[in-house]
């Protein structure tokens, strides 16, 4: 392995794959500023970046669409954007230490790119292309559900904006999308009240009218009332 990427060996043990091909994970661990050094050519990340990309996405996919059978496509891909998100890549790169064991320029170190949120991200995809190009789904699935089920755990409790789960639900019927219009505003300025209402062409029944201290409140509010009054909670 490679001497400039330290601790690899124990990396191994805690992705729990041996690469059969040590040089997939020097690669994802490869900042583009270290492509070039010493006169030797290296690849660097960019492209198992946007692989592992792909392959996180369908594991997760498959996760959420086993975890929760009850879900419409909407719900799934708005859990699913949660749990890919950039955030939570970094996360889960910070808990490998991966910042430590990158391989970058002398300049880039000194920039502080070790603890850079982003490039942290883009190593993490790159070790899930690493892994599965290794080892397949077989390797790579194991590593993404002990590594995100704590995520997936909290995703139950994920609330939805009202306005986002009322689109969603006279989408999913085939109704057009809600309609919010504003019908006064009282009040002096420091303190303004606008009272909305919301309604969806072709059903009377999620038609309602709400105040609030700001325009989206009062949209927010409307939406959450003609939620109510369709039977659904958000």
């Amino acid at each position: 392995m490679d001497e400039a990427a330290p601790g690899l060996s124990t990396l191994e043990e805690t992705l729990g794959h041996r690469f059969a091909n040590p040089d997939l994970l020097i690669e994802a661990l490869t900042h583009p500023s270290a492509v070039k050094r010493r006169g030797i050519s290296r690849r660097g990340y960019e492209r198992l970046e946007f692989l592992g990309d792909r392959v996180l996405g369908l594991i997760i996919a498959e996760l959420l669409w086993r975890r929760f059978p009850g879900d419409a496509e909407g719900e799934l891909t708005r859990r699913h954007a949660h749990l890919v998100r950039r955030e939570a890549l970094s996360e889960v790169a910070q808990a490998l230490d991966l910042g430590a064991r990158l391989i970058i320029s002398k300049g880039e170190e000194a920039a502080g790119v070790r603890k850079n949120k982003s490039v942290l991200a883009d190593a993490c995809e790159a070790m899930i292309a690493a892994l599965y190009l290794d080892g397949g789904l077989d390797a790579v699935r194991p590593f993404i559900e002990q590594r995100w089920e704590k995520r997936l755990s909290e995703i139950v409790s994920l609330r939805r904006d009202p306005k986002t789960a009322l689109q969603e639900y006279v989408q999913g019927h085939g109704f057009p999308l809600p309609a919010y219009n504003v019908g006064a505003i009282e009040g002096p300025d420091h303190r303004r009240r606008f009272t909305v209402t919301v309604k969806v062409e072709g059903l009377e029944k999620a038609t309602a009218t709400a105040s609030g201290s700001s325009k989206r409140g009062a949209e927010i509010a409307a939406a959450a009332a003609a939620l109510s009054a369709l039977g659904l909670a958000t």
